[in-house]
């Protein structure tokens, strides 16, 4: 079973309700129509005017039948909605008038129904930048408690059976934030930990990693890594977290014993986390091109529920997928 049918059947397991803001995007038609057809989600509700949803419909012929269609503009929840967004926005001066007006917007709308239990998870970015994606849950859904900041991870399955995770690992950060500090690197890490045993169904391990392994090179850029591992180390005693790592002692057993003999880590990771978001980057699609790896993700992680960016270049597949890992992770929360 593939990684993307494992998420499925997750899915489908947990019956919950899924939100795609971009209800008049044609893809995303026709993956709610997919989803439901599935039974990858108890219920599929696609955010925006009821005629031009329906117009876009009908001209993929597509049927909208049960399918929830929500017009924010006519919807009986708008004043309810627009007074939570009020109370959650008006240390930065937002009046209620101006809540009511701006929580029509979709991916508003969308982050609300999550927010206040109407929808398990939300899915966008079809047609809307990552940047406003963000925004909306920075804004609305906001971080679990105990987290200051939201990050993302990709899953990485390769063929290489004896390493990570039966093949799979976790990398992150790969999409969100630029160049982490160290407090910030070990909520990225607490993040990944968890994404692991949710997506992978395996115990965590890990790995710091940087171009220094144990103290085998110096500066500022390892002196960050190493202070993010005694961060998430003092944070969370039980979990199995080592750092700095070079990738290789992080992942090839003959390479730990050599170069961090004793790591409860080393020559044994399925979570990686890179230093910074060049690093994550490039790491992800070096092994996704030329190893030939299937990569998911972005996922974002640290949010207090479940939403998902999608590429603006996705297929109905990939919406699809991306449901229901999103839809998964609405499980473990």
């Amino acid at each position: 079973m593939t990684f993307a049918e494992k998420m499925k059947a997750q899915a489908i397991a947990a019956n919950k309700n899924l939100v795609l803001a971009e209800g008049t995007e044609l893809r995303t038609i026709q993956a709610a129509r997919k989803i439901i057809d599935e039974k990858i989600a108890k219920t599929v509700t696609l955010v925006g005017p009821n005629d031009a949803v329906s117009a876009a419909a009908a001209s993929i012929n597509v049927s909208l039948e049960g399918i929830i269609v929500e017009d924010p503009t006519t919807n009986a929840d708008r004043k309810a909605f627009a007074h939570e967004y009020y109370e959650l926005r008006k240390h930065k001066g937002m009046s209620e008038e101006e809540a009511f007006d701006s929580i029509i917007e979709p991916l508003r709308w969308g982050a609300m129904m999550v927010h206040l239990n109407k929808a398990d998870a939300m899915v966008a970015g079809a047609e809307n930048t990552t940047g406003n994606v963000l925004l909306a849950a920075f804004n609305i859904i906001k971080c679990k408690p105990g987290i200051k900041y939201a990050s993302s991870c990709f899953v990485m399955a390769t063929d290489k059976t004896d390493l990570g995770a039966n093949g799979s690992f976790i990398f992150a950060d790969c999409a969100t934030i630029p160049n982490p500090t160290a407090e910030q690197l070990a909520e990225i890490a607490e993040a990944s930990a968890l994404s692991c045993k949710t997506f992978l169904g395996a115990e965590p391990k890990v790995a710091m990693l940087s171009y220094s392994s144990k103290g085998s090179a110096k500066g500022d850029l390892v002196d960050k890594v190493v202070n993010a591992t005694k961060l998430i180390q003092q944070k969370l005693p039980d979990l199995c977290v080592d750092g700095e790592l070079q990738l290789d002692a992080a992942i090839i057993g003959s390479v730990a014993k050599s170069k961090a003999a004793g790591s409860p880590v080393a020559g044994q990771a399925n979570t990686l986390i890179f230093p910074d978001l060049q690093a994550g980057n490039i790491g992800y699609k070096l092994v996704q091109r030329l190893a030939g790896a299937e990569a998911y993700g972005p996922i974002l992680q640290g949010f207090a529920k479940p939403v998902s960016d999608l590429s603006r270049g996705c297929s109905v597949d990939d919406i699809v997928v991306t449901s229901s890992i999103t839809l998964a992770q609405s499980a473990s929360m």
